[in-house]
């Protein structure tokens, strides 16, 4: 399971808005929801515009997997860092995913640990 943060992560670093789509589909079932303290969104195309939101508030920033990582049944949870590629994270976040039978993600609960003061 390890491999879908590596998928995740990949989907939130591409800036592509088409090749994000593409990845949006293939990670997230179609009626998929996503929330956040920022965010409460449902289906691929509300969040891709998260994900496109994310990447125009931190612009040249790179999403990198956290320390964190853990897995039961069709449950994983870990963590994430936002930052300037191989520097230190301005944001720090920790999400729980709830798979579908098919594999893919059909639910995201996410919450930030650390985020820049204001």
């Amino acid at each position: 399971m390890s491999n879908l943060v590596d998928r995740y992560i990949a989907v939130w670093n591409e800036t592509d808005a088409d090749a994000r789509a593409k990845a949006v589909a293939g990670l997230w079932t179609e009626d998929a929801t996503y929330t956040d303290p920022l965010a409460d969104v449902a289906g691929h195309a509300g969040i891709a515009a998260v994900i496109e939101g994310a990447q125009g508030m931190f612009p040249g920033f790179v999403f990198a997997p956290g320390e964190v990582y853990d897995a039961h049944h069709d449950i994983a949870r870990f963590t994430w860092h936002l930052g300037p590629a191989g520097g230190e994270p301005v944001v720090v976040g920790f999400d729980v995913v709830e798979l579908a039978g098919d594999g893919r993600i059909s639910k995201v609960l996410g919450f930030l640990d650390k985020v820049p003061a204001a």
